[in-house]
């Protein structure tokens, strides 16, 4: 049975920032927490945050921007430590997925007890969340949706990557402002965009007879596809940046049923802390493997698919992605971002008993994972 849940209020549009100062008025936020990593705050994105704000309630900001690439256990509870010296009331997630993932975490330790993995949603860790801080997501990129999405991502201390989902977790109040993203250099745009496309085309092919997911999911494919070579091309074309952001937060909507294989896969790649593997990165390179994969038994999903990219009928999808990663400049294969044979023994059974792997349209065990990881290489 499907849940239809569209449920935090989302402010779109260039100059979406001046609504701060409102919103957190509204949720009753006078000493926020901003979480945000160095890249942003070099970026002078953070300067332009407080600017919103009233010189009084400036001075009650308190900063955390030593978010990692993939966020770490560790991670929330520095954040978290600054919180409770400060005496935080809210959380503002300014940056990408990680920031505001890091965030999620820190609302909901603010409010609930440690440790974090109690919360483990497969082991009915949702019942034991008795409430979560207020939040404001403000991506700076436009892939992870975690600014429309009620999961979060951590890397734990005992090598998980886990994934914490609960309605809890949306934000209170979730700004997309494309014109924080006008900065974001090619290499990075690539590889945030083809995160919201693998997320739209994830979202579809998932099982759950969510229809408007599913519609949600093949517009913010259209969007993304035709967009995202624009905005990698000239990162000051200002209707491409929309149309990112916008196939970013409609990614998120339609993975509401789940998401698949090819997350699975970058999840437990992406838990290989010596490589410091870029999430969108993983998702693009993963993504045509697992497409062939898929196919078999999903022919009227794929056909769809084939429509929004503006693909002939019966044209190889997973084919069109290599071409699009081309064009992109996205690494071809996963040697090619250091990940080696001898890892897939590892790596396999992170992926098997990874979230996304519930929704796969397609069952896959350990032997098709460690098959799937060899294709990819």
């Amino acid at each position: 049975m499907a849940l239809l849940n569209y449920g935090n209020p989302i402010r779109f549009d260039f100059g979406a920032i001046t609504h701060l100062p409102d919103g957190l008025a509204r949720l009753g936020v006078r000493r926020p927490l901003l979480v945000t990593d160095r890249g942003v705050s070099a970026s002078g994105l953070v300067d332009r945050l407080l600017a919103t704000l009233p010189a009084d309630r400036r001075a009650a900001v308190a900063i955390y921007d030593d978010t990692p690439g993939n966020p770490t256990e560790n991670a929330v509870h520095d954040a978290l430590a600054i919180y409770q010296a400060h005496d935080c009331d809210g959380v503002i997630g300014l940056g990408g997925g990680s920031s505001i993932d890091l965030g999620k975490a820190v609302a909901l330790l603010a409010k609930c007890p440690s440790p974090l993995a109690q919360y483990d949603p497969l082991q009915g860790g949702n019942k034991l969340v008795k409430g979560v801080a207020p939040m404001v997501a403000i991506p700076t990129t436009a892939g992870t949706g975690s600014e429309a999405s009620i999961g979060f991502l951590i890397s734990m201390n005992d090598g998980r990557k886990m994934t914490f989902a609960n309605p809890r977790f949306l934000p209170a109040l979730s700004i997309c402002d494309p014109e924080l993203t006008l900065s974001l250099p090619a290499r990075l745009t690539a590889a945030t965009g083809m995160d919201a496309i693998t997320h739209c085309i994830e979202g579809v092919l998932a099982p759950g007879g969510n229809a408007p997911a599913d519609g949600i999911g093949l517009d913010g494919l259209w969007r993304g596809w035709r967009n995202l070579p624009r905005a990698v091309a000239d990162g000051s074309d200002r209707d491409a940046r929309w149309q990112m952001m916008m196939a970013a937060t409609e990614g998120a909507l339609a993975f509401t049923k789940g998401l698949g294989a090819v997350h699975s896969m970058s999840h437990a790649a992406g838990h290989v802390e010596s490589l410091h593997l870029h999430h969108g990165t993983l998702n693009a390179v993963i993504l045509p493997t697992v497409l062939r994969f898929n196919e078999a038994g999903s022919e009227e999903a794929y056909a769809r698919l084939r429509q929004a990219m503006g693909l002939a009928e019966g044209a190889d999808i997973a084919r069109a992605v290599e071409a699009m990663n081309e064009r992109l400049g996205i690494p071809k294969g996963l040697a090619s971002l250091g990940v080696t044979e001898s890892m897939i023994d590892e790596l396999v059974p992170h992926a098997v008993v990874d979230l996304s792997t519930r929704t796969n349209p397609r069952p896959v065990d350990a032997n098709d994972f460690a098959r799937l990881f060899r294709e990819a290489m």
